[in-house]
């Protein structure tokens, strides 16, 4: 299996040079293509809420003045993205509808690569996060410091639909890891799998994984997060929102704790 695009959504702010960095990092290994996709914010969505009268006076020049934003953002995505040396590049500048123009980009990518603040809900791209995971049901690489492929890489299953959709996408990567580690909590979870399954899976397309199970009980994120830490995981590939996000939102969740953790990089689909 391999990869051939490789999306990193960008604001035009301070992180966009990490997120590209990253989305470079795992474009590398398959000669796949960095598309950097400049999201700023909907002039559409903001103008319901100027009133009647939002073309004139105060009205107008907030709106000249979101578009200038918007044009300079754009400049400093673009910049951004030109000072990489990878040289499968590509710049798209989403216009309104931005929401509509971000799904459809990213539908024609196999990863799509976040920074740490949209992840936790910070900054213009945190619901362009949400959107990518939750709607439109990408695949979703967070990147923090010390992302790094061809290193160890740990699988978090539950045996669940989403953990297991994430352990499958998640393929390529772990083709090319120098060590698989499959973390499994059964005394955490209320399903009753079999971990050794999925070992399976991963043998017959030729990635040999190691299996860790975990006699925690209770809560399984921090569990999961110390197992990572303690393999040296650059990355831990786990399902999102396994329970419906209003409640995962309100009451936290495995996927939450995971955002809010430091490390390692997360991959994660829903």
């Amino acid at each position: 299996m391999s990869w051939a695009r490789i999306m990193a959504p960008l604001s035009g702010g301070q992180g966009d040079r990490a997120t590209i960095a990253a989305a470079v990092m795992l474009a590398e290994p398959f000669g796949a293509e960095v598309a950097g996709v400049y999201t700023p914010a909907d002039v559409a969505d903001v103008m319901p809420w100027m009133g009647e009268g939002f073309m004139g006076g105060v009205q107008t020049t907030a709106l000249e003045s979101l578009k200038e934003a918007a044009a300079a953002g754009e400049a400093n995505a673009r910049a951004a993205l030109e000072t990489t040396k990878y040289p499968k590049t590509s710049f798209i500048a989403l216009q309104t509808p931005v929401w509509a123009g971000l799904s459809a980009e990213s539908r024609l990518s196999d990863v799509v690569v976040f920074g740490n603040d949209p992840a936790r809900g910070r900054g213009p791209l945190a619901e362009a996060f949400q959107q990518m995971v939750a709607d439109e049901q990408r695949p979703v690489v967070v990147a923090r410091t010390g992302l790094r492929i061809g290193g160890v890489a740990a699988v978090a299953w539950d045996g669940g639909k989403e953990a297991s959709r994430a352990a499958r996408l998640a393929l390529p990567l772990l083709e090319k890891a120098a060590k698989v580690v499959i973390l499994a909590a059964p005394k955490a979870s209320s399903r009753t799998f079999d971990p050794a399954k999925l070992q399976a899976y991963y043998a017959a397309r030729g990635v040999n994984a190691e299996l860790n199970v975990l006699p925690d009980s209770g809560d399984a994120a921090p569990a999961l997060l110390h197992a990572a830490s303690a393999a040296g995981a650059d990355i831990l590939v786990a399902g999102a929102f396994g329970h419906p996000r209003l409640q995962e939102f309100i009451f936290g969740g495995t996927t939450r704790t995971l955002l809010n953790s430091d490390q390692p990089s997360l991959f994660l689909s829903h």
